[in-house]
């Protein structure tokens, strides 16, 4: 292979695409799929070079999400936690966490999740810590943490009295302990395997030592706006992956309308693909938010042919249609914003003008 991502998408392609539907429906083979990464040093590749690399580019990292969700939206979803975490603790300021986990954490011998979302809600934070002596106690509910009894812990945040945020590493223990209370791992729609819990928190004292960082005030909400269309990634992979199988349908039932489909359908995703490398980043808000409710489209429409290609069978658990059409919707409202929401729908009826003429 000639660099890291090629290495990756061999990995994804050949080891995690396979057992796709094994994945989707068995805990046990998320686990195996994490660990399998691990053993290809794989797991960490936005680590700075300082602490063993392989500091892939962001365009290549983007590519890598593409890929990961073509294979398997459970497993993107699931080893994205952890890449994030790799990403916070290598910006954080905590020397400590820095020098003691992000050397162990490519090849999962440190295995970490996220569980800040709370902080993206309005009102009265439901996650709250006080400065305690040299540390923070934390007390509150945490309402989505991905990867139990996968992840040995993850990257809480919590708000402090400040209007500031602190995050620190929380261990991710497999039962409830005095201070942290752990639901049932959540009944899901699509991407149940991935094993998401609620953590309830009462005086649990998070150490200096593993303070990550403190941020501003309305720091989530800025991240949200920086990172409009980077979770859209996601959704083009979940597109590929629903054009795969239309292909696959194509050529198995020697059908050229399925085939034309396919064709029309692979050439938008690539469209698409090329505007959201060119302008994820650097392009203005409102050109960001329509690329991603265009992705989200996409997939939508990608999985949806793909159910429509295949016929009965997908109505089947054990279906790759079924299957994709799922991840679709977990990728529709991922990271989910009011603007992205706005852009989705907006998107979704950009045609009613159109419509009710014709009904006139």
């Amino acid at each position: 292979m000639n660099s890291v991502l090629d290495r990756a998408i061999d990995f994804l392609r050949t080891e995690i695409r396979p057992r796709a539907l094994a994945i989707d429906a068995s805990p046990d083979e998320v686990r195996r799929a994490f660990h399998d990464m691990g053993r290809h040093d794989l797991l960490a590749l936005r680590r700075p070079a300082d602490f063993g690399g392989p500091a892939m580019s962001e365009l290549d990292f983007r590519r890598f999400q593409v890929e990961a969700a073509r294979a398997s939206g459970t497993f993107a979803f699931l080893q994205t936690q952890h890449q994030t975490a790799v990403g916070m603790i290598a910006k954080g300021g905590g020397g400590a966490a820095k020098a003691r986990l992000l050397p162990k954490m490519s090849t999962g011998n440190a295995a970490i999740g996220i569980g800040f979302s709370q902080l993206r809600r309005g009102g009265d934070p439901i996650c709250r810590a006080t400065p305690d002596g040299d540390g923070y106690r934390i007390d509150g509910h945490v309402p989505w943490v991905t990867g139990w009894s996968i992840f040995d812990s993850y990257i809480l945040g919590a708000a402090l009295p400040s209007g500031e945020s602190v995050f620190g590493i929380c261990p991710l223990p497999t039962e409830s302990t005095g201070t942290m209370k752990i639901s049932e791992p959540m009944r899901l729609a699509a991407m149940e395997s991935a094993q998401t819990v609620t953590m309830d928190l009462t005086d649990w004292r998070m150490a200096s030592s593993e303070v990550v960082f403190v941020q501003p005030p309305g720091w989530a909400q800025k991240n949200d706006e920086v990172n409009i269309a980077l979770q859209g990634f996601f959704a083009l992979g979940c597109a590929h992956a629903g054009v795969d199988i239309v292909d696959n349908q194509a050529a198995k039932k020697a059908n050229p309308r399925i085939d034309s489909a396919a064709e029309g359908l692979r050439t938008e995703v690539r469209v698409c693909q090329e505007e959201m490398e060119r302008l994820a980043v650097e392009g203005e808000a409102e050109t960001k938010l329509r690329l991603r409710a265009w992705a989200i489209d996409l997939a939508v429409r990608c999985a949806h042919a793909a159910i429509a290609a295949t016929g009965g069978s997908a109505n089947s658990i054990a279906n790759d249609a079924q299957r994709v059409y799922r991840e679709a919707l977990v990728f529709t409202v991922s990271a989910q914003t009011p603007p992205i929401m706005e852009a989705t729908l907006d998107r979704l009826v950009r045609d009613q003008a159109e419509f009710m003429e014709f009904l006139e």
